[in-house]
């Protein structure tokens, strides 16, 4: 029996052991796997892919794709067929995107596979609709990576040699959102060391020159996204591309056949310090020169919204952290992102935004979207258009007649097809306080229920005001109390209603103590007493430094509050006693017998430290600009409470 029990008790705590070494299975790392097929001289590949994870609320999970064959191509389609053109060993690579799902993106190992069956008559198929791009193939995620696909096309009637330019991690932001951890050339593109830039000969240099601004240059550029133009000046946009972004790879291409495509394949690790905001748009920007020899090139400008999880549905803006000072004319851009997960296409998109009471709605210019279609008229129309309405709250923005594939619909293999997205530009209201602001979007496919996006925010910057101030200070129980200041304050630039302040303050005081008169008897000769009466005035004359601390509250524009701590001490402080001595004869002063005067003069520096309480109340301009105040300093020390008249000016 006890043999039995002990057995028992033996299983039971291994069996708790195991259990505890079990790892959960939120820590079990999820796997792609890459499975082939050949079929001649094709190969078909297929990925397998671990359980979605479905988000709770959000439309059905589903993984999209992106595939790197090692010849330089690549696919988003979840079963693509590719063929090689020439026989030997690849490592074919995989990268499965959740969308809709909780858990992380599966890893995958690349595959070596072994191709032996070619077609030597098998030619490029003409696959880019525009001669420079960039593409990626997810959101960028925080440690997280990413690939992003730099193709260009020669569009030149010669064989040409040139150079690309990858320009990313804006200076804007302090920490650096990418890392390039790996790069895939194809075509012996040469990785050229960061040196000084080399400039080429101008084509047309009259309509710039190097000293044009750089500025200007770059905000042309920014607001022109995935621009296709040529530009001529080549100088210029290397330039303003510096400034802008902190890191940039160069690479040098050769032997470019006309109408020739090729891909560079760049893999982005997200480091853990990079911008957390999922309401921001960051970028990368890429610049084609296709031949070396002319400064001719092209700009393209790739967009991105931070992810916390791959959901297609979202919307962000440009301008998640402002400086209150130069937003007064600034534009701000918002994107609005969604896709078709039904089975069948979508023919009428509504997007329901909210606009901030700070925005001005009626500044609203649609920049771009997808489906392309025109600006619907005033009139119904059966054509293909996007109309915007408003509301009180609310800008509506409704594709009209159009076609967009679901993720789910039959034959559709590219998810990118099935994606949409509205771009516009507002500009801020005329009276707008300095305040965070949330936007967010419900999207309604035809008459389905509403998908709601994330909240897109901005930010002001604290930003630092400082303020000129002068003024008086009463003193009611110091006698021929005179005090005048001057000094400095800093609070936060255009505050709104609660706000810090902090002052220093340098004050000229001249006052009078209070007259002390001492009597003493004392014996002279013969034994005589007599009444000895000391009077003595004493005045001051102090530099004083008040340093307050305080939280103050604007009540509207015009009139604010505050209250708060101050400390006050003496820089350097002037005693200068008046003493009069009296002797009268007897024990009374009916009879002066003797008088004499002195004067003593005594000096001290930081001393008389003292503290107290503070409350005011201010008129004028409350945030920029001139105010007059009246503050009451309630000291802890007797005889110095007292009441401060000023001006003040806020830059």
């Amino acid at each position: 029996m006890r043999k039995s029990f002990t057995f028992i008790l033996f299983c039971c705590c291994f069996q708790w052991l195991f259990a505890q070494n079990t790892p959960s299975q939120d820590s079990i790392s999820r796997v792609a796997t890459i499975k082939n097929q050949e079929e001649g001289t094709t190969i078909q590949f297929f990925p397998e892919t671990p359980a979605l994870e479905q988000i709770a609320g959000a439309p059905k999970a589903f993984y999209s794709y992106y595939w790197e064959f090692d010849d330089g191509s690549f696919s988003k389609e979840e079963n693509p067929k590719h063929s090689y053109k020439t026989p030997g060993n690849y490592e074919v690579k995989l990268w499965a995107t959740n969308n809709y799902d909780t858990g992380k993106p599966p890893s995958s190992r690349p595959k070596k596979i072994t191709v032996s069956k070619t077609d030597a008559s098998l030619k490029d198929e003409a696959s880019m609709t525009e001669d420079f791009s960039l593409q990626r193939n997810r959101e960028p995620m925080p440690e997280e990576d990413m690939v992003l696909i730099v193709s260009y096309k020669n569009y030149l009637n010669y064989t040409a040699n040139g150079k690309l330019y990858l320009f990313y991690n804006e200076q804007k932001y302090k920490a650096d959102n990418f890392n390039i951890e790996d790069i895939r050339t194809y075509h012996n593109e040469k990785h050229l060391a960061k040196t000084d830039f080399v400039y080429t000969n101008n084509i047309d240099n009259s309509e710039y020159t190097l000293l044009a601004s750089a500025e200007n240059e770059l905000l042309n550029l920014k607001t022109k996204p995935q621009d296709s133009t040529i530009k001529t000046n080549l100088p210029l946009t290397l330039e303003a591309s510096k400034a802008y972004y902190r890191n940039y790879e160069q690479f040098e291409f050769n032997n470019m056949e006309p109408n020739e495509e090729r891909n560079l394949f760049f893999t982005l690790k997200t480091p853990p310090e990079m911008l957390k905001d999922t309401s921001a748009i960051i970028s990368v920007r890429g610049v084609y020169v296709p031949d070396a020899n002319f400064d001719n090139h092209k700009v393209k400008d790739m967009e991105m919204e931070i992810v916390t999880s791959h959901d297609p549905n979202k919307m962000s803006s440009n301008s998640t952290f402002m400086n209150y000072r130069l937003v007064r004319h600034k534009t701000l851009k918002y994107k609005i992102k969604f896709q078709n997960n039904g089975e069948g296409p979508a023919r009428t998109i509504r997007l329901e935004t909210d606009i901030p009471d700070m925005l001005d709605k009626s500044t609203i210019e649609v920049t771009d979207m997808y489906p392309k279609c025109e600006i619907c008229p005033k009139e119904e129309v059966q054509y293909s258009c996007l109309d915007t309405t408003f509301t009180d709250t609310q800008a509506i923005f409704t594709f009209k007649n159009i076609y967009l594939p679901g993720s789910e619909q039959k034959n559709v293999k590219v998810y990118d097809s099935t994606k949409g997205f509205v771009t516009y530009n507002i500009k801020f209201a005329k009276d707008f306080h300095k305040q965070k602001t949330k936007s967010r979007t419900a999207i309604i496919f035809d008459k389905n229920e509403p998908i709601i996006t994330n909240y897109s925010t901005t930010r002001f910057v604290p930003g630092i005001s400082i303020g000129a101030k002068v003024g008086y200070n009463m003193f009611s129980d110091l006698i021929n109390s005179e005090s005048y200041f001057l000094g400095a304050t800093i609070s936060p630039y255009k505050s709104y209603r609660w706000y810090w302040q902090v002052e220093l303050l340098n004050s000229f005081h001249s006052y009078n103590d209070k007259t002390k008169i001492t009597d003493e008897f004392v014996r002279g000769t013969q034994d005589l007493e007599f009444l000895q009466r000391t009077t003595t005035n004493s005045s001051y004359k102090n530099v004083d430094w008040e340093i307050p601390v305080l939280m103050r509250y604007n009540l509207n524009n015009y009139i604010g509050l505050g209250a708060g701590v101050q400390g006050m001490f003496t820089l350097s402080e002037k005693q200068t006693q008046d003493i009069l001595i009296e002797q009268f004869e007897g024990n009374t002063d009916d009879y002066l017998i003797n008088s004499a005067e002195a004067k003593n003069e005594y000096k001290e520096a930081f001393s008389n430290f003292r503290a107290g309480l503070l409350f005011e109340v201010t008129a004028g301009f409350a945030r920029i600009g001139p105010s007059i105040g009246a503050r009451y300093v309630l000291n802890f020390k007797d005889d110095y409470n007292y009441l401060q008249l000023y001006a003040i000016w806020k830059f």
